[in-house]
């Protein structure tokens, strides 16, 4: 019961930023300036670039990766918007980790140390594994995760690697829904809700795992 009570409460606020989203969508649907949104965005290589920068900048700073992948979704369409959101996201999440690594580290290890020293702990021995397994969790702060992988003595390519990697199922979920509510088709966002239940499921199931092998000392 009580596993059920922290896996319902982990995908609360994740699920109430979905149908935010969802609703304020659907929403533009209605209203005048519709076809001027489409026609004005992405329509090029200079507009995807520029969304890839402030995408990059959005999660740089905080902004949560689900919001970039949904908009680039709406704008792009599912495939272009889905590609072009990862690409923001891991420029965003390595930017943090640089930042913090090599001109920052004493100002982060102050303020951070004890979370440091745990996330050191879990990423230390499998840094890909326990990345991705982070990344799958819809809650979770992505740019305190990206600064205390700065800090750490986390391998950069190996955390950005799993990174990436667990990046993929919520930007497909948020990407899917933004698409499908763009063109308001009910199955897309439908299909999108109901992997980011599953999503969510599985990340918990992958954390504890993750979190009881590394608590487990080797035989």
């Amino acid at each position: 019961m009580t596993n059920a009570v922290a896996t319902a409460r982990t995908v609360a606020k994740p699920a109430l930023l979905l149908l935010g989203l969802t609703a304020g969508a659907l929403s533009l649907n209605l209203l005048p300036f519709k076809a001027f949104l489409t026609l004005q965005m992405g329509s090029g290589a200079t507009d995807a670039a520029w969304f890839v920068l402030l995408g990059a900048l959005a999660c740089a700073v905080g902004i949560p990766r689900q919001i970039v992948a949904f908009a680039g979704g709406y704008v792009w369409g599912f495939w272009a918007g889905t590609a072009l959101s990862l690409i923001a996201q891991i420029l965003g999440a390595a930017a943090d980790l640089f930042w913090a690594r090599i001109i920052a580290r004493d100002w982060v290890q102050a303020r951070l140390r004890g979370r440091a020293q745990r996330l050191d702990r879990l990423l230390s021995r499998r840094p890909f594994a326990a990345a991705l397994a982070l990344r799958f969790m819809p809650v979770g702060n992505n740019l305190l995760l990206n600064l205390l992988a700065g800090v750490s003595a986390v391998p950069a390519s190996g955390f950005l690697a799993g990174s990436l990697v667990g990046f993929v199922p919520q930007t497909v979920i948020f990407a899917l829904i933004g698409s499908g509510s763009r063109v308001a088709r009910g199955t897309e966002i439908a299909l999108g809700a109901a992997l980011f239940v599953v999503s969510a499921v599985l990340g918990v199931i992958m954390l504890r795992w993750r979190s009881a092998t590394t608590e487990t000392p080797p035989p």
